[in-house]
């Protein structure tokens, strides 16, 4: 039994997943109706939900604690990147859609409630910050949690002594050990949410709504593979694509079955680890990222208000185009703490243009019915995207202090 979970182990996770992905598809077009073979999928990404919000906050705290200086430069970067590249997303979106302009049949009714505006998501994501931290643990609300843990963190440096310092990052690194035998079982949970996603998923309705999907993957794939990339060369200087597709492989694709920033987090440190990026840095930069590194939100927010605005006949000049690209984004980094994500922003975005709720409110029920293909793909550029840009600022700064880059860590070999 030993030889063979170490076999496992050792063998290429990417590879295992792969064939997990072709044994869910398969089963799911043969076997639909054995429901069963999903559970394994929704156990996985129950696990990972699970233990992400203790991850994020006993690591960022205890990096915090022990933190060295320096390292402030890499998060004032970081988080230029993040913000720089949803801005953007939303304004790749705004060319696709003037390129490829959309129409939607809007009929569907939706009860789901959206915010009133800018101002209620930025109010309701301050307030949720300053909630009690045992509830933001319990809810998984990752910008309070990283706000705490800071605090926390902070307090502990000036505080405490060096042996309770080492008994948080012995906490730390218990807690990210079982997450590595969490992500071992990923090939199997891979298999289930893949089956899950074929079995249920019909092709009938997505045929409906082709060129509106195809326009939202056409924007994801050009920012995934265009945009970010550009981005990563101007500021590393140096061939963006292989470090790209490293967190497309790595990252995305577990991001694209479990839809979920939140369970992804802790694939995302496990790269930036292989990755050779300082720990001290991508504790904190990672659960930063799946809280305002919201590319694929700005994309869908834009797309879906202009969708609306083609088919009702509203002309959209440039300069209220930009002013829609600043809310798509503001509104995208506030998505995490709303119910529903960025799908419910998506009236904010429409009263630009006096459009009411009764109508852009359809458009979010259309949102919810191409949300198999739109969520998944969304979910995979904004996980992609923070391993990216905090790999990204490590080696800037790397670059700028004259230190040595091994460009893709491990990978490098």
């Amino acid at each position: 039994m030993v030889n063979i979970i170490k076999k496992w182990t050792e063998s290429s996770l990417i590879l295992k997943i792969v064939i997990g992905l072709i044994i869910g598809a398969i089963l799911g077009i043969t076997v639909p109706k054995w429901t069963i073979i999903g559970f394994p999928g929704e156990l996985f990404v129950s696990a990972l939900k699970s233990i992400a919000p203790l991850l994020v906050f006993v690591l960022v705290a205890s990096a915090i604690s022990k933190a060295r200086s320096g390292i402030g430069g890499r998060f004032k970067t970081v988080i230029i990147l993040y913000i720089f590249s949803t801005f953007l997303s939303a304004v790749v979106a705004v060319l696709g859609s003037y390129i490829f302009p959309v129409s939607i049949h809007l009929s569907a009714a939706s009860t789901a409630t959206a915010p009133g505006g800018l101002g209620e998501v930025m109010s309701n994501m301050i307030l949720g910050i300053f909630s009690n931290p045992i509830d933001l643990l319990s809810k998984g609300q990752y910008l309070g949690i990283l706000f705490w843990s800071i605090v926390f963190g902070i307090a502990l440096k000036s505080v405490a002594s060096d042996n309770t310092k080492e008994v948080l990052t012995d906490c730390a690194n218990a807690v990210t050990k079982i997450v590595r035998g969490i992500i071992q079982f990923a090939p199997i949970g891979i298999m289930g949410l893949v089956f899950t996603s074929v079995s249920e998923s019909g092709l009938g309705i997505f045929a409906q709504y082709g060129q509106l999907i195809a326009l939202l993957v056409g924007c994801i794939a050009f920012v995934a593979f265009v945009t970010d990339p550009i981005i990563s060369a101007v500021a590393t200087h140096r061939n963006p694509y292989p470090l790209v597709f490293t967190c497309l492989r790595e990252s995305g694709i577990t991001a694209f079955f479990s839809r979920s920033s939140a369970a992804n987090i802790p694939v995302n440190m496990q790269l930036c680890e292989r990755l050779g990026i300082d720990r001290d840095f991508f504790s904190i930069s990672i659960p930063l990222g799946s809280t305002i590194n919201m590319e694929g939100a700005a994309v869908t927010i834009t797309v879906m208000t202009l969708a609306v605005c083609h088919t009702m006949g509203i002309s959209v000049p440039l300069p209220v185009t930009l002013a829609l690209c600043l809310i798509s984004t503001l509104g995208a980094c506030g998505a995490s703490g709303v119910a529903g994500g960025s799908l419910l922003l998506i009236p904010m975005a429409c009263s630009l243009f006096g459009i009411g709720a009764d109508v852009s409110m359809q458009a979010v029920a259309v949102g919810f019915i191409i949300g198999v293909i739109q969520d998944s793909c969304e979910t995979a550029l904004n996980s992609a995207g923070d391993a990216l840009f905090s790999a990204t600022a490590e080696y800037h700064d790397r670059m700028k202090r004259g230190a040595p880059v091994n460009y893709l860590g491990e990978f490098a070999k």
